[in-house]
């Protein structure tokens, strides 16, 4: 149906304080099984984390999601939503899902949720991975995120070609219609062959 077979949704365990939150992860959920995508993400069946993920599997995609042991009975309420990969901490997880996925989107959420989002900004700058990184700016969450990468460049700690890793949009719909069109950035750190095989989003498992 498209480029994707795979996305990794970076989202909150909480669902905000508005409606408006939920709905985008909804949306975002029929829009990927519209496309027949599958998802993986963070493993948690409340929150923004269940919605997506609950979407997906009833609509016939896989979902697969990949969290920390010790998470497990924090983000996990009652039965986990599609397949689920234990690993070990943190670190594995991102790798992990860096691994599967096709490309990555971040929905509304906090620390971990940015957190996510700003490695696989940053493994694209460095040539480990050439993947469409989206961000779901719903109702201006992300707003002044992006003000800020802007300001990076403005003092001279991004560079413009560098700003163009970041795809934004207001919905689900022209989000991944950006993504799917989105040119591999050109002027990593550091070529891909540089970067062990065995890396997380290697071109190797790209």
């Amino acid at each position: 149906m498209g480029k994707f077979k795979k996305i990794c949704v970076f989202c909150g365990s909480n669902p905000g304080n508005r409606k408006i939150f939920s709905a985008a992860a909804l949306h975002l959920g029929r829009e990927l099984v519209e496309r027949k995508i599958d998802l993986i993400y963070g493993g948690g069946s409340i929150g923004l984390m269940g919605l997506v993920s609950q979407t997906v599997r009833d609509g016939g995609c896989n979902v697969t999601g990949v969290i920390p042991r010790a998470l497990v009975p924090v983000e996990i309420s009652g039965h986990a939503v599609g397949e689920v990969l234990i690993v070990s901490d943190m670190h594995e997880r991102k790798a992990e899902m860096a691994r599967r996925a096709d490309a990555f989107v971040a929905l509304p959420g906090g620390y971990g949720t940015m957190e996510e989002m700003l490695e696989m900004i940053t493994w694209s700058q460095l040539g480990i991975h050439d993947k469409p990184v989206g961000l779901l700016n719903i109702d201006g969450y992300y707003d002044c995120l992006l003000g800020l990468f802007d300001k990076g460049v403005e003092e001279g700690f991004i560079k413009p070609s560098a700003r163009n890793i970041v795809i934004s949009a207001t919905n689900a719909g022209e989000l991944l219609h950006k993504m799917e069109e989105y040119e591999p950035f050109q002027d990593q750190v550091a070529s891909s062959g540089s970067w062990n095989a065995d890396s997380p989003g290697s071109r190797e498992c790209s």
